[in-house]
């Protein structure tokens, strides 16, 4: 990126973190739906500390995408409803960066906050240190792969009718090798096999929807804008 390029990303950035600022009940919405759906399992499961630790990485994982997946409604939605998106469209500004800055402000509000909390809940699981850590790396390189794929996903059911239930039906298939690779990384450290290979995986992952997720999105905007 040019230096001149940067500015329309992080001032689309900066925009975003605002208007979350504004609405923070929708923020600690998903925050607190993530907790709650994470400790909802060890409850319904038992104090069985090897059923816990097994349980661990597919429960964090899911309670994760699925905190991630309520504010994608909202990405583009308001901006579509006020107009603000078509003239972003319009704008001389390159739109893909304006994308991926809201992009990116969709993970910091959405995804970062239950990668931080994420080790307090872990610890309920009885996971080890390194098993934390090894969590926390792989949800710092798994949601936004979550926020990237869903951006497609919101884009591409703008403006239709139901769109909540279609977004969902849409992009949970596409979040499958996310979650594999994410919660196999706690699994195969767990089991004592390493993790490096799956969290490999999950950063190739990572930078081929870093740069294809915003091109794809952004067409999906301009056609749902005709």
């Amino acid at each position: 990126m040019t230096a001149s390029s940067i500015t329309p990303f992080r001032q689309a950035v900066r925009r975003d973190l605002l208007l979350a600022a504004r609405h923070k009940t929708e923020v600690i919405t998903a925050l607190f739906f993530f907790v709650i759906v994470v400790n909802l399992l060890p409850l319904g499961i038992g104090p069985d500390p090897e059923l816990l630790r097994k349980i661990a990485p597919g429960a964090l994982w899911i309670g994760a995408l699925l905190a991630t997946l309520l504010g994608l409604q909202r990405l583009f939605a308001p901006d579509h409803q006020d107009g603000t998106l078509e003239q972003m469209a319009l704008s001389p500004q390159p739109f893909t960066l304006l994308v991926a800055g809201k992009i990116l402000a969709h993970w910091l509000v959405a995804g970062l906050p239950v990668v931080l909390i994420a080790p307090l809940l872990g610890l309920q699981f009885d996971l080890s240190g390194r098993s934390l850590w090894i969590l926390v790396l792989s949800l710092l390189l798994g949601t936004p792969i979550l926020s990237l794929i869903g951006a497609v996903g919101a884009a591409l059911t703008l403006g239709v009718r139901g769109s909540g239930v279609l977004l969902s039906l849409l992009i949970l298939p596409l979040y499958i090798p996310a979650l594999i690779f994410g919660a196999g990384a706690v699994e195969s450290d767990l089991a004592g096999l390493g993790a490096e290979g799956h969290l490999s995986l999950l950063g190739a992952l990572l930078l081929v929807c870093a740069v294809f997720a915003p091109w794809v999105t952004t067409v999906a905007l301009r056609v749902a804008l005709e």
